[in-house]
């Protein structure tokens, strides 16, 4: 059915009353005719009655028949069945509503992290009978992504739940869609192309300037805010070259300000920018909930209003590369890929609006999303530790100066600033948690030493967080909770990371390794470098929508210390903003 005029719960129900009523009925109907050679009569109150009941029996049946079939399949390799995780409700649903219900307030990945304290690092949360398995494991990891990898697909569950917004771009595809995407995108991310700064540093001195002007009227700025339009302006020249201009628009004002209940971000922009993180929600509650997801969506599709605005904003953007592509053609004209965006790349390789438009969506996710969400936790981390900002602006000040454009050298060069930005992404990687889906039946290694191997179904969901695992003291060591970039330069990065590198994953592994790393590296770091020739010290300035509640404080870990709220869709990202206030340099030093 068509997603357009049918909702996804109302296609879901279908299915699901086809796959009841047509056994059923095939039940009634055997069980009528036999009645009938035989001369019986049985009251339609008698079949009604066995209808129903044939409903649960069946599913009972099923239930008890996959757990004996797993059993059977774990026994011939060798293997035991992953810890499951046990709830006091049919199917853990206390379990599941406890998890939806405490995200609301709670610690991000605080639920898994109590079941894994209790089962170990790898779990199977199995909601309504169905497996659900999570993993914190650098071997397992490993598995999925580098040794196994062709075992492990991003899979119809995640396909069909990202659908509506991702389509069959690089993140949401496999096999040789997946090939076809990576191959087309992978020649735009050259050295030369991503050393190319003229670009960032336009859209770092605007964002730069409107923080100051704030800033001269006492008022703090939600940086999370900022640096998005930052990644987002850049992103779109650099894919595009159409900047999206995101950064045109007026900056929020902070709740208590007369102006705040004044503005509104109206323009288009900002509109495309608010639809599109909505959609990427809406994904991740889908994900959350299962497959069952469709059932939460049954009077409409919760991303269609936001993909309509993201669809306006965004095709006249393609088909005006389109059209560019088609003129360039009829007049025979040569570009080289240093002259073109992602569009016009992927233009000369295929005319399929559709398949144009789904990559360059999942590009743009990855180069606004992801490099906004690492710089909003490195300057909330950097506020958190003004002794480390210290340190690495004098670095930087002696290396660039204070008005130079850093370049690519520059980059390369300032290491104390590449240790800040690995510790802030094993603190608060990008993306904390991502899913696959198994093909066939497999075995882990066990966790536990001298155990039996850990027995994987095939055609079920597999999580594994690498937010949980970059923050285990059993493999970062008893420091694992605390900032500090100098585990980077140290003794401490022999004896934990090299003799195990799958520990640290900000940018997945294997084949699926992120295309844009470098590319992202390059534009954190020289959109720091700006900052901290601008400004000579940041503190945090919460909002109430920003702040903790109270009762962390009485928690163990990062979360008793936490002056922000961790959350989560398809990237981290700071709940209620990231608030804060820089204070200038001397007019005389500022960049103009």
């Amino acid at each position: 059915m068509s997603r357009s005029w049918v909702s996804p719960g109302v296609a879901y129900l279908t299915r699901g009353l086809l796959s009841v009523i047509f056994p059923a009925a095939s039940f009634v109907i055997i069980i009528k005719r036999l009645a009938s050679l035989q001369g019986f009569r049985v009251s339609p109150w008698l079949f009604s009655v066995v209808a129903l009941g044939a409903v649960p029996l069946g599913f009972s049946a099923y239930i008890l028949a996959d757990e004996i079939s797993q059993r059977r399949k774990a026994a011939r390799l060798g293997a035991r069945l992953i810890p499951r995780v046990q709830g006091k409700w049919p199917g853990n649903l206390d379990k599941m509503v406890n998890i939806v219900l405490r995200s609301e307030n709670e610690y991000l990945g605080r639920p898994m992290l109590d079941e894994i304290k209790e089962l170990g690092p790898t779990v199977n949360f199995r909601f309504f009978w169905g497996d659900g398995i999570l993993t914190t494991e650098p071997q397992h990891i490993k598995t999925i992504l580098a040794t196994d990898f062709h075992n492990y697909v991003k899979g119809a569950n995640f396909r069909e739940a990202a659908d509506s917004v991702l389509g069959t771009g690089v993140f949401n595809s496999d096999g040789e869609t997946w090939k076809l995407h990576r191959t087309m995108t992978r020649p735009f991310f050259t050295h030369d192309r991503i050393s190319h700064f003229e670009i960032f540093d336009r859209h770092a001195n605007h964002a730069i300037a409107l923080a100051k002007e704030r800033f001269r009227m006492n008022l703090t700025i939600d940086f999370q805010d900022l640096i998005s339009r930052f990644t987002l302006d850049s992103a779109s020249e650099f894919l595009f070259g159409h900047c999206i201009d995101s950064l045109s628009a007026e900056l929020p004002f902070p709740y208590n300000t007369l102006q705040s209940t004044n503005t509104t971000r109206g323009d288009n922009a900002a509109a495309f920018a608010d639809a599109f993180s909505q959609a990427q929600h809406a994904i991740s509650r889908r994900v959350i909930i299962g497959s069952a997801w469709p059932m939460t969506e049954i009077l409409a599709d919760c991303t269609a209003q936001h993909m309509k605005v993201v669809n306006e904003f965004l095709d006249p953007i393609l088909e005006a590369a389109l059209g560019r592509h088609s003129t360039a053609a009829k007049l025979d004209t040569n570009e080289t890929l240093g002259d073109q965006t992602l569009v016009d790349h992927l233009v000369k390789l295929t005319s399929d609006f559709k398949v144009i438009k789904d990559e360059t969506l999942n590009i743009l996710l990855a180069g606004r999303d992801t490099t906004a969400s690492t710089l909003t936790s490195a300057i909330y981390l950097l506020a958190m530790h003004p002794e480390i900002l210290t340190r690495l602006r004098e670095e930087i000040i002696s290396k660039v100066g204070l008005t130079r454009m850093p370049t690519y050298c520059d980059v390369k060069g300032i290491k104390y600033m590449q240790a800040v930005l690995n510790e802030t992404m094993r603190l608060f990687p990008a993306v904390p948690f991502d899913v696959r889906e198994t093909i066939h039946d497999t075995t882990w290694t066990s966790p536990e030493p001298g155990k039996k191997p850990l027995f994987v179904p095939g055609g079920v969901v597999v999580s594994y967080s690498v937010f949980l695992m970059h923050r285990r003291t059993d493999l970062w060591g008893p420091d694992a909770l605390e900032f500090d970039p100098d585990r980077w330069l140290d003794e401490r990065l022999q004896k934990y990371l090299l003799p195990n590198p799958f520990i640290f994953l900000p940018f997945n592994a294997g084949p699926r390794t992120c295309l844009g790393r470098q590319f992202a590296y390059n534009e954190m770091s020289f959109m720091l470098i700006r900052l901290l020739q601008n400004f000579s010290a940041i503190t945090l300035s919460p909002e109430p929508a920003m702040r903790p509640p109270a009762w962390w404080a009485e928690k163990d870990g990062r979360q008793a210390i936490e002056r922000f709220r961790p959350r989560n869709h398809l990237t981290l990202y700071a709940k209620g903003g990231m608030w804060v206030k820089m204070e200038a340099v001397d007019d005389v030093e500022v960049i103009q």
